[in-house]
């Protein structure tokens, strides 16, 4: 296919678009090829042999006295602790979670949480969303956090205040108070009862966010720049915390070199997205020493991109610029993660389905 065209999937905790400040925080610039090269020769083994530093982001110690997810879950109205959880875990497994909600250990004479919320690592403030009716997430804030490899980014949202001096391009300290849990969000909120703080840890697709959501033609604006919640993709952080505390693995570079792919998609195109310089140790092999003619990415079961593989021309040769082929499925995976549209079958094999495209459409500016 040459090209690919408008799909309703969004890539957030919530199904409509998020919205928030207007003014967008300046662009970082791209690093170039040669640097992701650099990466792989004298940063990259390093880096993945190093054990972070996170902690778990509430006062809530039932996580780490190893209790049930029961006991630091909110659940949705449903009542069902796993309505709370990461992944195909609402009406009936059809509605997609995108991170963890997480109850409140402490109220006050009004039923109003008294929680802090805490940064989970050391990081940057890149989006800090004070009006809570112009987002979804309601008052939220994302950290972006350079210090670890990828460069994960953590959401912390629904919160009743921000703290004073969070702002884009502060840097905060791991176990640093930012906020306080609340109940906000776009639409009138979320009831008291039912208050939590909104958990993920991500990527985020492109710097080029605006282009796709004008093409989409939404009708509204987009207030929240590239940290819109369409923009990020998370994965399951109960999974990698608890990978995490029983030294499965040390760090997220561990957790993506050993997560399991699920449908492993051919993009060809000599474009090297800023998705792959942010973050390079998803790279699969270094960069050719001329320009690429492809991509060979694999995805997980939610669609996130995390190993990327670059072609040369003998390995595209015979497809068409900009086409995207399908090249195998999990397919027993697929269906069991029915609440993803992934591929659609066809005749000949399978084609993307609407949240694949989605992020092809993002990251490579598909259309």
């Amino acid at each position: 296919m040459n090209a690919i065209g408008p799909s309703p999937a969004v890539n957030g905790a919530h199904t409509s678009p998020p919205r928030a400040p207007a003014a967008r925080t300046a662009r970082r610039s791209a690093p170039t090829a040669a640097w992701i090269l650099a990466f792989w020769l004298a940063g990259g083994t390093l880096l993945s042999a190093q054990r972070i530093e996170i902690q778990w982001p509430t006062p809530n110690r039932a996580w780490e006295q190893g209790k049930d997810y029961a006991a630091w879950v909110q659940p949705t109205v449903s009542g069902e602790p796993e309505s709370g959880l990461f992944g195909c875990v609402r009406s009936g497994g059809g509605q997609f979670h995108e991170g963890l909600d997480l109850r409140p250990v402490a109220r006050d004479r009004r039923g109003e949480p008294t929680d802090s919320i805490y940064a989970a690592m050391d990081g940057v403030v890149r989006n800090a969303n004070t009006s809570a009716g112009e987002s979804n997430y309601g008052r939220y804030i994302v950290l972006e956090h350079p210090g670890v490899s990828p460069a994960v980014y953590t959401l912390y949202a629904h919160l009743a205040r921000i703290e004073p001096g969070i702002r884009p391009g502060v840097t905060v300290s791991r176990g640093q108070v930012i906020g306080l849990m609340g109940h906000s969000a776009g639409g009138g909120g979320i009831p008291r009862e039912r208050a939590h703080m909104h958990f993920e840890i991500g990527l985020m697709m492109t710097e080029d966010f605006e282009a796709w959501y004008g093409w989409k033609k939404f009708g509204s604006r987009n207030e929240q720049g590239r940290w819109n919640g369409m923009n990020l993709m998370g994965f399951d952080p109960q999974d990698f915390l608890r990978q995490w505390r029983t030294r499965k693995v040390d760090n997220f570079q561990q957790y993506f070199d050993q997560m399991r792919g699920v449908v492993r998609v051919r993009v060809v195109t000599n474009r090297v997205p800023d998705f792959i310089t942010r973050y390079p140790a998803l790279l699969r092999k270094p960069m050719p020493a001329g320009p690429v003619a492809g991509w060979e990415i694999e995805c997980n079961s939610t669609g996130l991109p995390f190993a990327w593989t670059p072609l040369g021309p003998l390995e595209v040769m015979g497809l068409r610029p900009n086409a995207v082929q399908i090249v195998s499925v999990e397919s027993a995976l697929v269906r069991a993660y029915h609440c993803k549209s992934l591929v659609k079958p066809r005749s000949s094999g399978y084609v993307p389905g609407g949240d694949l495209l989605t992020m092809l459409q993002q990251v490579f500016g598909l259309r």
